[in-house]
């Protein structure tokens, strides 16, 4: 985060978080879940700013460069494969997803490291720059969806209401899923710095665990178990099934994911909790 940004954080920050003792107290408790709220909507603003400060469009880079990459991949894909339409779309959806994930994942890791003059001076949860870390990606990823959803209006494949709802269901999954990696790593990155090293590396060779470029009907059955272990992988191919195909995924399918979420989720605070409370003094 640049100096600036650290300023106008200090300068445009919420109000101080009430006490132990006041938050006992259902008006103190309020007032620390709006405190909370603010820090958490300041943050977000600060980190959107940060990363677009000095460019002349300012925000509205964010609505156009997933909306021009969508242009630009649907147009080359219609012309390499135009006889399989469903597979430029298949590959498009599983782009974007994954671009999240690697993205937030990645910035989640090195929030605490990121925002060290915060950390040293924490009177609140320290979580909260972990979570608020992945806004940016999550943003990028609420753009696209906007965009594929349209686009696929517009071309007379409307996904249905149920679809909808299932699209905002795995979103939630991904995100939850990359809080809960980020949480973990985090406060581990403190103390080995080499991990950002070995998750770019687990990254690039889960970029091809996941069916991304390949449809997982190519891979031999008795190795789909393998592949789902993998996170993305589900919502990958959860997501092409809901908003392309417009089949919805069995409830199965559903409880798996769920499960899978909760427990990534589970874990990632089980370790934040170990290590967060000395991370100041590895910052």
């Amino acid at each position: 985060m640049s100096a600036s940004a650290g300023t106008g954080l200090a300068e445009a920050g919420p109000r101080p978080l009430p006490t132990e003792g006041e938050r006992r107290h259902p008006a103190g408790a309020a007032r620390a879940n709006a405190a909370i709220g603010g820090l958490i909507w300041t943050l977000i603003r600060t980190d959107f700013k940060a990363r677009y400060h000095g460019t002349l469009s300012g925000f509205v880079w964010a609505l156009l460069k997933p909306t021009a990459m969508f242009a630009v991949l649907v147009a080359v894909f219609s012309l390499v494969f135009s006889s399989e339409p469903n597979y430029k779309l298949n590959l498009i959806l599983g782009l974007f997803l994954w671009d999240f994930f690697a993205d937030a994942t990645k910035t989640g890791m090195t929030s605490l490291a990121a925002k060290g003059f915060l950390v040293t001076k924490a009177k609140f949860p320290t979580w909260i720059l972990v979570v608020t870390s992945i806004a940016n990606a999550f943003i990028t990823l609420i753009v696209f969806v906007t965009v594929a959803t349209t686009y696929l209006t517009l071309t007379g494949h409307a996904p249905s209401p149920a679809a909808l709802m299932a699209i905002a269901f795995y979103i939630v999954a991904l995100s939850t899923i990359a809080i809960g990696i980020s949480l973990a790593s985090s406060v581990l990155f403190l103390r080995v710095r080499d991990l950002n090293q070995i998750w770019d590396m687990a990254i690039q060779a889960g970029f091809f665990i996941a069916p991304i470029v390949y449809p997982v009907g190519v891979i031999p059955e008795r190795f789909h178990f393998y592949l789902y272990l993998w996170p993305p992988t589900p919502v990958i191919e959860f997501s092409r099934a809901a908003l392309v195909t417009g089949v919805l995924p069995t409830a199965i399918g559903h409880l798996c994911l769920g499960v899978m979420t909760a427990g990534i989720l589970a874990l990632g605070i089980v370790i934040y909790r170990r290590y967060a409370p000395r991370a100041a003094e590895y910052v």
